[in-house]
């Protein structure tokens, strides 16, 4: 049951706003800065999105370049945890593992830290959007290859209709809000 100070989704989802045309005609933006800079909605989210995991049973969480950060970072904090920046391949600065991607308009390569978590981590990844998977896949994929145990990946939004999901087959997978 939602407390007065507790938003309930729908209020979460409102908070969400459409941005038609970005970054490329015919998509569908989801900005989500209004809900960043409302400080009951931005730590309710955290709370929800790490729901089921008490503090200490996650050695890190790892977030996806780049709006997976902010939600990441603040995750990590409440958990005790560490926090592993998936990051554009290029921009992190030790030795790396890449991984390539399709994306629901692109493709891309996302990159993490050789060292980024010894083998046998158990590690939250949250990003924000959920739309065809490859991202997360890509982002899962690095993670395993270190020996992470992906405990679970959370996202605030899930597009249902481009059907990400089944990308992330095989690892328990959880959205807030679905479009």
């Amino acid at each position: 049951m939602n407390s007065p100070q507790d938003p309930s989704p729908a209020e979460l989802e409102q908070a969400i706003r459409n941005v038609p045309d970005f970054p490329k005609p015919g998509i569908q933006f989801k900005d989500i800065t209004p809900l960043l800079g409302n400080a009951r909605l931005f730590a309710a989210t955290v709370d929800r999105l790490i729901a089921g995991h008490p503090p200490g049973s996650i050695h890190a969480v790892a977030g996806i370049d780049a709006r997976g950060f902010l939600f990441a970072s603040a995750a990590a904090l409440k958990l005790g945890a560490g926090c592993v920046p998936i990051r554009k391949r290029g921009k992190l600065p030790y030795r790396t593992l890449e991984e390539s991607y399709e994306l629901e308009y692109d493709s891309n390569t996302i990159a993490i830290h050789a060292d980024a978590v010894p083998e046998g981590s158990r590690v939250l990844l949250i990003d924000d959007l959920l739309a065809t998977g490859g991202t997360a896949r890509a982002a899962a994929n690095l993670l395993r290859r270190l020996g992470a145990e992906v405990v679970e990946i959370v996202f605030l939004i899930e597009l249902t209709a481009l059907e990400g999901r089944a990308k992330l087959e095989g690892y328990p997978v959880r959205s807030l809000i679905r479009f």
